[in-house]
């Protein structure tokens, strides 16, 4: 059971994705700033991500926890090559970046199977990366509100396969106006 202290984290945490979701949505934040100012809440929060998923708001903290993070190496990582830095910085943060979807994907599969696999759908999303197209699949949590998780793993989507809840075709994201712009 999750005490009142990390309940209310909780909260702060939600209401503050679910502002940060609005103010891109209707473009008063970059994509950029939108993960910039999930990183530094992350920090502020100090709550470290959960070895067991025991609940959706545990599971989906721990996958923005890690996306954010992974996020912003990746981000930062291509920052350090525009400026000419040092080809080891550059690798250092992708590497780190990496670590971070790693982690994502782990957090992401312990949440399907909390979830039982129950009442979701996933399906390749049409994308305009060609290195993401068919490759990149969304998983819509259908019983929870912008509970919408991306991966590129086989692992995570031959499960999905099997537990017959991924979609053959492919579809235009729930949050394609996130998903198609650069950062």
């Amino acid at each position: 059971m999750i005490c009142d202290k990390q309940e209310s984290k909780f909260e702060k945490f939600f209401k503050h994705r679910d502002s940060l979701i609005m103010q891109f949505k209707i473009g008063d934040i970059s994509k950029r700033e939108y993960i910039m100012a999930n990183v530094n809440f992350i920090e502020k929060l100090n709550i470290k991500p959960f070895k067991k998923i025991d609940s959706f708001e545990k599971g989906m903290y721990n996958y923005q926890y890690y996306n954010m993070l992974a996020k912003y190496y990746y981000m930062e990582a291509k920052n350090l090559k525009d400026k000419g830095e040092p080809l080891k910085y550059y690798q250092s943060f992708l590497d780190e970046g990496y670590f971070y979807y790693g982690e994502k994907d782990k957090s992401t599969l312990k949440l399907l199977k909390f979830l039982k696999f129950e009442n979701m759908e996933a399906y390749y999303i049409k994308v305009n990366s060609d290195s993401l197209q068919g490759r990149l699949y969304e998983i819509h949590l259908k019983n929870y509100n912008k509970a919408i998780l991306h991966s590129k793993s086989f692992k995570i989507l031959d499960i999905l396969k099997k537990e017959k809840v991924f979609i053959a075709n492919s579809r235009k994201s729930l949050i394609d106006e996130y998903v198609n712009v650069k950062y």
